[in-house]
């Protein structure tokens, strides 16, 4: 209805690193977050690694007053850490688990453990009806240089894309918050926002506030990893709120801030991650004219040929992975046999003057069939890994092809 008020909605997001045991002041800092959102009465809060529900709990019940409100996703082996607390009723919750989420084995990474996925809220606020947000996190980038789960981030930034073209037919406004693990002008967000039609809060406020360039990953973070900042020395920007109106609605983000080191009157930031928080105006314009999906921008075609290379390349690497695991397990199996056989000659009688190494034999036999199960995980999971990485790249040519025969 045309002249309806506008409603004013303010946004907090923070990828708040909660490991239990592995972060520091994890339990002070989580105090702060609470004492911080119970202050300043933000309408919706996107929280990520939030690993321990203990702290989840201890938040809910520290911000029930303000936030009535609120949902935590569970998935993994230890849990997504995602959270959401809401001043206005969540009307259903749906949680995605990406299909490829790094490597079981690489231990010293863990985001497989962590299920990483994509939290949806539906919301019924104000103006709109309704309102979806998400809350999610995407693989982490590591190295830069030589970034080996890029093809896993491009298939998650696929996924979320499509994702949010299905979920969204059914809501007024979509709000996206949280750690991408990827820069502005990376392919993945540029896949992200072009595929969907997503803005970005950073580049439409009419006013900036906090670290320059909306860095969010910076120097004078005390938790802050130093050494992923040394090609970077002003920070990154890998924390993002992202947006966009659907059918009779219209968002504009007036202001957009990040918190900046330590939180006022203390000594430490709430987190390694700068929070981001953004003020955003929703506003019904007329009449619905249907929901937009997407976008004609003719370079949309250039990203997706793009991401659609990356993917091939991962492709390529697993198809690699599985045929070394393979051929691995297949010489394990043979080692067992070549063993069976001996034992088999012994009890027959053959070889009788000769001593049997009982020791050496089942230590040799314990080796081979512990190579024989580890190479056959990992050529059932790099398997796998083929088919999701070979099924994103046949939706991207469909969508390039797709994008290729629009008018």
């Amino acid at each position: 209805m045309e002249g309806e008020p506008t409603l004013r909605l303010r946004v907090f997001d923070l990828n708040c690193w909660a490991i239990r045991y592995l972060s520091k002041r994890r339990q002070e800092r989580v105090r702060l977050i609470g004492d911080t959102l119970r202050q300043e009465g933000f309408d919706l809060v996107l929280l990520q690694e939030v690993w321990s529900e203990q702290d989840y709990s201890d938040l809910k019940v520290k911000l029930a007053s303000c936030y009535p409100f609120s949902h935590y996703f569970r998935s993994g082996v230890i849990g997504s850490g995602l959270c959401v607390f809401s001043r206005f009723p969540i009307l259903d919750t749906l949680l995605y688990q990406y299909s490829l989420n790094g490597y079981p084995y690489m231990l010293q990474h863990g985001d497989w453990f962590g299920g990483k996925s994509v939290g949806l809220d539906r919301c019924g606020v104000g103006v709109t009806a309704p309102l979806l947000s998400l809350s999610l996190q995407l693989h982490a980038e590591y190295c830069r240089d030589k970034d080996s789960y890029l093809p896993h981030r491009l298939v998650q930034a696929w996924e979320l894309a499509q994702f949010i073209r299905h979920t969204s037919k059914a809501a007024d406004v979509v709000l996206l918050g949280g750690d991408l693990n990827m820069h502005p002008e990376d392919v993945g967000i540029r896949l992200l926002c072009g595929w969907t039609g997503l803005q970005d809060a950073f580049v439409e406020a009419t006013d900036i506030k906090g670290c320059k360039n909306g860095c969010t990953l910076v120097p004078n973070n005390c938790f802050t990893d130093k050494s992923e900042l040394l090609p970077f020395p002003l920070g990154i920007r890998i924390d993002y709120i992202l947006y966009k109106a659907i059918s009779s609605f219209t968002v504009k983000c007036e202001e957009l801030k990040t918190t900046m080191g330590p939180a006022p009157g203390t000594d430490i930031p709430f987190s390694d991650h700068e929070a981001v928080m953004a003020t955003l105006h929703i506003q019904r314009q007329g009449q619905p004219v249907g929901a937009t999906l997407g976008t004609a921008d003719p370079a949309l075609a250039d990203v997706v040929t793009e991401a659609r290379t990356e993917v091939g390349v991962g492709l390529r690497a697993a198809q690699r992975q599985r045929y070394s695991s393979g051929r691995m397990a297949v010489l394990a199996l043979l080692l067992l046999l070549l063993q069976a056989v001996a034992a088999l000659g012994t009890l027959a009688g053959l070889g009788a003057d000769q001593p049997f190494p009982k020791l050496s034999f089942c230590l040799l036999a314990f080796l081979a069939l512990g190579v024989l199960v580890l190479a056959t995980g990992l050529h059932l999971f790099h398997t796998m890994e083929v088919k999701m990485l070979h099924g994103t790249e046949d939706q991207m040519w469909m969508a390039l092809r797709a994008l290729q025969e629009r008018p």
